[in-house]
């Protein structure tokens, strides 16, 4: 038995090579690699996709799981045989040739996003992206699923959760968010967003991003900050997390902020237990929890008033001199303006999780056959108009905003709900159990790091998304903490 466990750790840390070379050429393809050298570059992630697929899905493996699962008194091995069977019934369904075109195209269509981005113009993409719905509806009947296609998608993202559950909270998500908005829309006292509209060299905008990294407790010997067209994080190993951002020098907000939401990220992935590295466990257990991490350190830190009353001054340090005349009052309400913006990675607290059920009900749509690609533009500019009465003039500021599609994940979005609901309600566990918001105040995120490190990042996958948060919050996914977070802080700014 002994044996057996130790050649199955072997394959696992070859999988793990492949997936880290994987990585290594999409943070590359990404940030830094030439546009003449994208196509074969996405020629390599295609071959090494297909022998990944191939390690995940081999004789090899299925006989560790026969002979392992079930029978091993490691923990950790008994999980990571749980994720191996998972991942193994999933691509056996997927034949391998079919495996490494569909990866080769999502490469390719991911460089033809940037350029259709560019020029906003979607019918760039169109046919990259008709060809990866085939794929991601082929593949979801590969799958399997009990009642609707699209949950088939989501499980790779959120196992647990379905569109049954999205289609009950979602709704009731969205009224109270809008009733929100009309109040706020309706106050007399205003922030005024132009205080924040000076010219802010991109240098010192890292400089900054850098400084609150650094004091978020980001671990620079194992990660770093480089720039892209679209902020991601992405973890090649715990050690090695990479953190990227998107400047505009006529509002730092895009910047500072994007970069702590990304580093929220990172955070997570850099203090999964050591135990974990070189299995399927070592990453975060899904993209819900990870997103409450992202959300929980952007928002209910970042975007707070005692977080400010420590870093204002450290701010204005590093703020060209137009700042520096500006007081605390009108930059921290600035900040927390509350109006309907076109790019979700530039929306306010109150209306992001609208911009994410507008894309959740398109692709959902898409994939069960309801509407087709070339449909996108004109359905995506008429829920803007819906839900947040403004209607974009360009494919570049409606529906080319996102990299997700071109990637071919679909499913993907409704994490980003997910996890603004899981964040204010760990907040608010977190509350009763240590004094967060001295702590925000006083700048010391290393009793907060330490909190979220023992209760959610140490265990990587071995738990699933609701199994956290149960075992953190003592209760199921409720909305309530979100609303009630909103309500009362909104409700100081806006004097509702």
């Amino acid at each position: 038995m002994k044996e057996k466990e130790q050649q199955f750790k072997d394959l696992l840390k070859e999988q793990k090579a492949y997936e880290e070379s994987l990585y290594l050429m999409m943070w590359d393809l990404r940030t830094k690699a030439p546009k003449k050298g994208m196509d074969l570059r996405s020629e390599v992630i295609g071959f090494l996709s297909q022998k990944l697929h191939a390690l995940s899905t081999s004789d090899q493996m299925k006989q560790f799981i026969n002979d392992l699962k079930g029978k091993t008194e490691d923990p950790i091995l008994a999980k990571s045989i749980e994720e191996c069977e998972k991942e193994y019934n999933r691509n056996k369904k997927i034949p391998e040739a079919e495996y490494k075109e569909y990866v080769t195209l999502q490469s390719r269509a991911e460089s033809v996003w940037t350029e259709a981005r560019v020029k906003g113009d979607f019918s760039l993409l169109q046919p990259y992206l008709e060809k990866l719905v085939d794929y991601k509806r082929k593949f979801a009947e590969y799958w399997g699923y009990e009642k609707n296609i699209y949950d088939a998608l989501l499980d790779m993202y959120e196992p647990g959760v379905t569109t049954e559950t999205l289609d009950q909270v979602f709704p009731a998500l969205r009224k109270e968010l809008t009733s929100l908005v009309e109040k706020v829309n309706q106050s007399n006292h205003k922030p005024n967003p132009e205080v924040l509209q000076h010219h802010f060299p991109k240098e010192k905008q890292e400089d900054f991003s850098l400084e609150i990294l650094k004091r978020m407790g980001f671990d620079f010997e194992a990660g770093r900050l480089d720039e892209t067209v679209h902020p991601f994080a992405i973890g090649i190993n715990p050690n090695d997390v990479r953190v990227t951002t998107r400047y505009d020098e006529d509002d730092f907000r895009m910047a500072v902020f994007g970069t702590i939401h990304e580093g929220g990220h990172a955070l997570y992935e850099q203090n999964i237990d050591p135990s974990l590295y070189q299995t399927p466990l070592a990453g975060g257990t899904s993209m819900g929890i990870h997103e409450s991490q992202s959300l929980f350190w952007e928002n209910l830190v970042a975007r707070s008033e005692g977080f400010w009353q420590n870093h204002f001054e450290v701010f204005k340090s590093f703020a060209p001199n137009e700042f520096k005349s500006l007081s605390f009052d009108e930059f921290y309400k600035a900040i927390n303006e509350v109006k309907p913006s076109f790019i979700r990675i530039e929306a306010d607290e109150m209306t992001y999780a609208l911009h994410i059920m507008i894309r959740y009900e398109l692709e959902k749509a898409l994939i069960s056959g309801e509407i087709e690609v070339k449909d996108l533009p004109e359905l995506w500019n008429d829920k803007m108009e819906e839900y947040l009465g403004i209607r974009p003039t360009s494919d570049k500021e409606g529906v080319l905003q996102d990299i997700h599609w071109s990637g071919g994940d679909f499913g993907y979005f409704p994490s980003y709900a997910l996890g603004y609901m899981y964040a204010a309600q760990i907040y608010h566990t977190m509350k009763k159990e240590i004094d967060v918001d001295e702590l925000i105040e006083s700048g010391n995120f290393l009793k907060i790091k330490e909190w979220l490190g023992e209760n959610i990042h140490r265990h990587g996958k071995m738990k699933q998304p609701l199994e956290i948060l149960k075992d953190v919050t003592d209760e199921g996914l409720n909305p309530k903490y979100l609303v009630d977070y909103l309500t009362e802080k909104y409700s100081k700014i806006y004097q509702l």
